[in-house]
């Protein structure tokens, strides 16, 4: 893996899109997971350490994640749609 790859996004999103998206909380601005930390987290979530923001478990591997930016909470995405809701945000600070 070159070294250009691991902070690489894991997927794409249009670039308007992100822009104008905002974490529905704190109205921070949220930029794409890189493929390295969405590794890390996914990887997690199959060991059953995740829970989002709502207290329940969070199942199923992420497509990609938007990431607030504080770092603290990350936002699914699932087939191409981000998650904007308060209750699926994942808390990712002390995990990535």
């Amino acid at each position: 893996m070159s070294p250009d790859s691991e902070s690489a996004p894991a997927m794409p999103l249009d670039e308007a899109l992100l822009e104008i998206l905002r974490c529905p909380e704190t109205k921070q601005a949220v930029t794409l997971l890189d493929a390295s930390s969405l590794d890390v987290l996914n990887r997690k979530i199959e060991t059953g350490e995740v829970q989002n923001t709502g207290g329940n478990p969070v199942k199923e591997p992420l497509d990609g994640g938007l990431i607030r930016h504080d770092k603290k909470v990350t936002y699914p995405i699932r087939e191409m749609i981000p998650i904007m809701l308060v209750e699926e945000g994942i808390p990712t600070d002390g995990i990535l």
